[in-house]
């Protein structure tokens, strides 16, 4: 029996006292002794030994815990206990005897204990003081209060095959990457909140992908050229503006962390990337800013979203040390804003964007070793993924696209589905000038395949955006198609190994040279921590 339940058995006997009567009647030696427990032959120990008690009546529940839990109240010979009686002095100087007499009994027990128990309690006693010296030491040179530190680090084992590397060669390609690689990603993700709701995210990356997982025509989503140098790549701050408005500003941002993911289709290329990353979407990490508008509805219902972004991409005007800086005339500018509606099960959203790309300098050097200059315009460096005919623009780009997603509610046979559609229309005014761009492409992922907690995927579409109309030529043949395939299979909570394979086929469009369409596999390997 626990003590501090002992010890208020005390005052629940003192509580008995209060309807004693002032005046008793005379003292009944006979009626105080049948009363008392040790006069007793048995004890009693259910409440509903009482035939008088019934569960009906007021203090039910408390004469219940004193005979059954604490054991120090008795009755009268004949089975009664005669609850509406007037209690006499005497009969309460007998129960608060009897309660008393067992919490002696506990109290004694428990300094036997603590005194058996000695050693042992004095040796937690210096293990708790120990922690508690620990735990100052670690908040005095805690990392942050305010930050979350998340890692991930990427194996990709693989290769890649040309269709006919020989031919591509022989027709003066650049087809010798028919080689295993073994390349690594490490991503460090710091999360800092200052009140609570805003959040300033930095990104630490490194790795060795400049290799065959880099190249323009099998560009992986999760790939990003390095040399082993750690570097912060990502950089900016969100906060909100009342409750429906959040405003992100950045040095090193990316347009599309600005607006609700188009794509629930987690992809293996890159072109498949967001439904599509090449006539709206594409590279365009730099200097910006935007705001996003988010109605407030109850979770689970479809809601509306509105979002604009401005981003001076990575060309020169984007660098800190430009004399052009986010809004000079030839600084790779890049407008990017959404509407959308839907909620996590659906979705739907169109995209517009506006890149504007002023002119540039760009230089050849011919066999003779001289090198001659020009300046060019186009929208090349926020193009992302295109055909080379595709980027051949003499104005800005102006983008519009599509994107849709569903997601069953349960998992099963029937997918997740997500698509996205980019047309893209230049106001070009020289022969040979693209006039307008298309990009597609339909991704699909099993949730819970084969075995929970697994996804298998396969992807479709076009590799990249394609020119439809070049001026003065009217419809090229620049289309180009990719497929791809994995399945992640998840090992433990934080490791999940991903087998995929990929074909592509006329990536560079009208300029294709034979030989290179590639087939590509790979075993990707994902720690994360």
């Amino acid at each position: 029996m626990k003590l501090f339940q002992q010890l208020l058995v005390a005052p629940a006997a003192l509580g008995l006292l209060a309807p004693v009567a002032a005046q008793a009647a005379d003292f009944n030696v006979d009626a105080m002794a049948e009363y008392a427990p040790s006069s007793r032959k048995e004890q009693v120990t259910s409440i509903t030994q009482f035939s008088d008690v019934y569960p009906t009546d007021w203090a039910y529940q408390a004469l219940a815990s004193l005979i059954e839990r604490y054991g120090c109240v008795a009755g009268y010979p004949n089975g009664t206990f005669r609850g509406n009686r007037a209690m006499t002095r005497y009969e309460a100087a007998a129960l608060l005897n009897a309660c008393l007499d067992r919490i002696t009994e506990v109290t004694d027990e428990l300094r036997r204990l603590i005194k058996e128990f000695e050693k042992e309690l004095a040796i937690i006693r210096g293990r708790v003081d120990g922690l508690e010296a620990r735990v100052g030491e670690l908040e005095a040179t805690q990392f942050s209060t305010t930050t979350r530190l998340k890692g991930q680090a990427d194996f990709f084992t693989g290769a890649i095959k040309y269709a006919d590397r020989d031919e591509c060669n022989d027709e003066g390609g650049d087809c010798n990457s028919d080689a295993f690689n073994f390349s690594y990603r490490l991503t460090l993700n710091l999360n800092t909140s200052f009140t609570g709701k805003d959040r300033l995210y930095t990104r630490l990356r490194t790795g060795n992908m400049s290799n065959q997982w880099t190249q323009t025509d099998s560009y992986l989503a999760d790939a990003k050229s390095g040399d082993n140098t750690l570097k912060v790549d990502k950089l900016w701050y969100t906060f909100p503006i009342g409750s429906e408005f959040k405003a992100t500003v950045g040095a090193l941002i990316e347009n599309y962390y600005m607006i609700e993911t188009p794509t629930r289709y987690k992809p293996i290329l890159k072109a498949f990337k967001l439904g599509g990353y090449g006539a709206v979407l594409g590279a365009s990490t730099g200097q910006g800013f935007g705001l996003q508008w988010r109605q407030n509805v109850d979770p689970g219902e479809p809601a509306l979203n509105i979002a604009a972004n401005y981003v001076a991409d990575g060309g020169d005007g984007a660098k800190g040390d430009s004399k052009e800086g986010m809004f000079g005339e030839n600084t790779d500018a890049y407008f990017l804003s959404q509407i959308g509606y839907g909620n996590r099960q659906w979705h739907i959203s169109a995209l517009y964007a506006l890149k504007n790309a002023g002119q540039r300098e760009e230089c050849l050097t011919d066999e003779a070793g001289l090198t001659s200059c020009s300046n060019v315009s186009g929208a090349k460096a926020a193009m992302g993924y295109s055909t080379p005919r595709a980027k051949d623009l003499g104005h800005p780009l102006n983008a519009v696209g599509l994107r849709g997603y569903w997601s069953p509610q349960d998992s099963g046979w029937i997918p997740s589905i997500s698509a996205g559609i980019d047309f893209g229309f230049a106001d070009s005014q020289f022969d040979g000038n693209s006039e307008a761009v298309k990009g597609w492409m339909v991704g699909l992922n099993w949730k819970d395949a084969f075995m929970k907690g697994n996804k298998l995927g396969v992807g479709v579409g076009s590799y990249s955006s394609y020119a439809t109309s070049v001026k003065g030529q009217g419809w090229p043949d620049d289309e180009n198609f990719a497929v791809e395939a994995y399945y992640d299979f998840r090992v433990t909570d934080n490791i999940v190994v991903t087998p995929a394979i990929f074909w592509v086929d006329d990536a560079y469009g009208q300029e294709q040279l034979p030989g290179q369409n590639k087939f590509g596999g790979l075993v990707k390997t994902t720690f994360k921590f």
